[in-house]
């Protein structure tokens, strides 16, 4: 199967979950749609989504939840 990375679409925090007391948006081993959110970036208390760039399996995460990341850094592999 082929591998797909998502990128972060820009630098700042990732974080896996909508808000601290619920859930990951997805966790490993989870089917994604194309468009689908996976989780989120903070830049400067605004929030910006992170969607799948193609439909398949979530293999790994490639950063923890609340991370710092750059733009164009793999966040998630994807299986499919």
């Amino acid at each position: 199967m082929p591998i797909t990375s998502i990128l972060s679409p820009l630098p700042g925090t990732f974080y896996r979950r909508p808000s601290p007391d619920e859930p990951p948006y997805k966790n490993v081993h989870d089917a994604v749609a194309e468009g689908e959110v996976i989780g989120l970036i903070e830049v400067m208390k605004s929030f910006h989504e992170v969607k799948a760039t193609a439909a398949g399996q979530i293999s790994a995460f490639l950063v923890e939840n609340e991370e710092a990341v750059q733009a164009g850094q793999a966040l998630v592999e994807l299986d499919g």
